[in-house]
């Protein structure tokens, strides 16, 4: 991609939109887009209490176009062999209600999408799981996607290498949680629960939660696998089997597959601009309100601040103070990005 082309477009903020108060604190907040799915297992976020029907939609695109901000459907499982018909479903109600582009992972999908609706814009799902620019750009010719969200898995040189060599636009994850694997290829809530997350839609789904006071604190179990215990007063989180604590030989309740914490870029703003990405995402449709409100202002500000002297950019430790305390863990990590050992 040429410098005067990534120059020409501008820079955008994709924020998290679990409901439809969140998507109206995105929007409020200075959300250039935000993305949202349905009630089912078509997106994969399909946690109960979360999500949108058809009414909460066209509500959310009405209030989001008022604004000048774009709508982006998640539909990015993968459809079951059985009947695929809820996902192409789901791709025609997208484009009944207005949605600006729709995010995707399957190829099956993107060729129904393309065949059915030409005109719709097909953006890669981070659960594509594409890290390389050929499989970004087959992607592009063979179904027209136009922009591809990469894996956080990559870092800042790999990312400049694969936006230097594709037309698609790049967009990448800015601020929020990590998942230790390989995206579009989680195998270990399915191990325990008999559900993926890549067709069911949810990692740790709720109905496999259990919670229970004993003597020696507060457990929490997922489809019976005991994940973490808490002492009293301690904070308890979401029993996901990535992120518990585990007696591992003489080593006893510590975080053996993955330290809670949440990825933040806010320093790498600059670089990602000037390589030619187009877009920084906000990862939390779980999330409260709340949560995307303050996250979206920061970032808000943060990106004003870079456009407006990207030379002299500097992160302000009260942009940081305020993510700490949202992220998980209360710290945060540039994940991939950075790695000291190369």
């Amino acid at each position: 991609m040429t410098d005067s082309a990534a120059a020409a477009r501008p820079f955008e903020l994709v924020c998290p939109a679990g409901s439809l108060p969140a998507l109206r604190q995105a929007v409020d907040h200075g959300a250039n887009c935000v993305y949202l799915g349905l009630r089912d297992a078509t997106n994969a976020r399909n946690f109960a209490g979360l999500n949108f029907d058809e009414a909460a939609i066209a509500a959310g695109v009405s209030y989001a176009h008022s604004s000048g901000c774009k709508v982006l459907m998640a539909i990015n499982t993968y459809p079951q062999a059985a009947d695929p018909k809820p996902w192409h479903n789901a791709i025609d109600r997208a484009v009944d209600l207005g949605v600006d582009a729709v995010i995707m992972a399957d190829p099956g999908l993107m060729r129904y999408a393309a065949a059915k609706h030409p005109r719709l814009r097909l953006h890669l799902s981070v659960q594509g799981s594409a890290t390389n620019y050929e499989a970004i750009n087959f992607y592009h010719e063979q179904f027209g996607i136009q922009r591809a969200v990469l894996p956080r898995v990559l870092s800042l040189e790999q990312v400049r290498q694969v936006v230097d060599r594709t037309p698609v636009e790049i967009e990448v994850f800015g601020f929020g949680s990590l998942c230790v694997m390989v995206e579009g290829r989680c195998a270990l809530s399915s191990y325990v629960t008999g559900e993926s997350p890549n067709t069911h839609g949810v990692c740790s789904p709720a109905k496999y939660v259990r919670w229970q006071e004993t003597p020696a604190g507060l457990e929490a179990r997922l489809g019976g696998l005991l994940i973490d215990r808490y002492a009293p007063g301690e904070k308890a989180g979401y029993p996901t089997l990535c992120k518990g604590r585990f007696d591992v030989g003489d080593e006893q309740s510590y975080y053996a597959v993955e330290e809670p914490t949440s990825l933040n870029t806010l320093e790498l703003l600059p670089q990602l601009m000037k390589m030619g990405v187009c877009a920084v995402k906000i990862e939390g449709r779980q999330r409260s309100p709340a949560y995307v409100a303050q996250v979206t202002k920061v970032w808000r500000e943060a990106i004003d601040h870079c456009l407006r002297e990207q030379h002299r950019y500097a992160v302000k430790t009260g942009w940081m103070a305020q993510l700490d305390q949202l992220a998980e863990g209360q710290q945060h990590t540039l994940g991939a990005y950075h790695r000291p050992w190369k």
